[in-house]
């Protein structure tokens, strides 16, 4: 498989694994390699026995995206209610919360290849809770401020598909090295200014200032071309023939990176708006 910055899809079943070899030796089961042996892995049957298609991993993400969606916008009108109400510790709470249940479910994924409809709809509605609950503060602050980022992420997603698709961009192993390199540059100088920041020292990265804006241009960048590994690990898939129930694990992987824009667009929104 193809190296990618999404954990998820760095995951996935190769072609020759249990789940989807092609060459079995005599007496193997036709499509998932050797017999299993007793307490190892067992293959998958029925439906999840085909493997993925396009559509699979177009519905799955499909559902998970609503999931998110409405979680959010039920969570975000209810922040803004108990903001006005002077409940902001309600809303400080479910914030922290969605974030670290939806933390700890993506560990849990990521690293213990779960592919399973349960636990990516449990992820994407933790998610929701952590976005809804940041999207009603903020949408108190500068209102409209929801509908601007959603549609920036959207916008991004498509732009972003569409490049894939024509080629405009190829991916390569040079540009994936690339990214990699970017998106732990990226990750390292965020983590840095946290921890300083937890000290009273302000860099000026987050603070809503020109050098703020800039990093949130430069992050928003690197996450959009995130996609294109994301796409192309997704078709790798595809070609290698892994079980259509591993479309969920896709699904997990590109809401991993639909997150991580939405957040970083809304961030950059406030700045224009004069907000920190």
């Amino acid at each position: 498989m193809r190296t990618t910055s999404n954990p998820a899809f760095r995951n996935l079943p190769a072609a020759g694994s249990s789940y989807a070899g092609f060459n079995q030796p005599q007496g193997a089961q036709p499509g998932y390699g050797p017999p299993p042996v007793a307490g190892g892995p067992q293959a998958p049957s029925g439906a999840d026995s085909r493997p993925m298609t396009v559509d699979d991993v177009v519905m799955k993400t499909g559902a998970a995206l609503g999931v998110t969606l409405l979680v959010g916008v039920i969570t975000a009108v209810w922040a803004q209610t108990q903001m006005a109400a002077g409940s902001s510790g309600a809303v400080t709470g479910a914030m922290i919360g969605g974030m670290l249940v939806g933390l700890v479910l993506a560990l849990i994924i990521a690293f213990k290849q779960i592919a399973s409809a349960p636990m990516t709809l449990a992820y994407s509605a933790a998610e929701g809770v952590f976005l809804g609950a940041i999207t009603g503060v903020f949408e108190m602050i500068y209102p409209g401020i929801a509908l601007q980022a959603i549609l920036g992420t959207a916008a991004v997603f498509v732009v972003m598909l569409v490049v894939y698709k024509t080629g405009a961009v190829k991916v390569t192993p040079k540009f994936r090295k690339w990214m990699m390199g970017a998106l732990g540059g990226v990750l390292i100088v965020m983590l840095v200014n946290l921890v300083l920041s937890l000290f009273g020292v302000n860099t000026g990265l987050r603070d809503g200032g020109t050098l703020a804006i800039i990093f949130s241009l430069v992050v928003i960048g690197v996450a959009a071309f995130s996609f294109l590994l994301d796409f192309d690990m997704a078709d790798e898939a595809i070609r290698q023939g892994v079980p259509a129930k591993f479309a969920w694990f896709v699904a997990f992987g590109l809401m991993v990176t639909l997150v991580w824009l939405y957040l970083e667009i809304l961030r950059l929104l406030s700045y224009l708006q004069g907000g920190d």
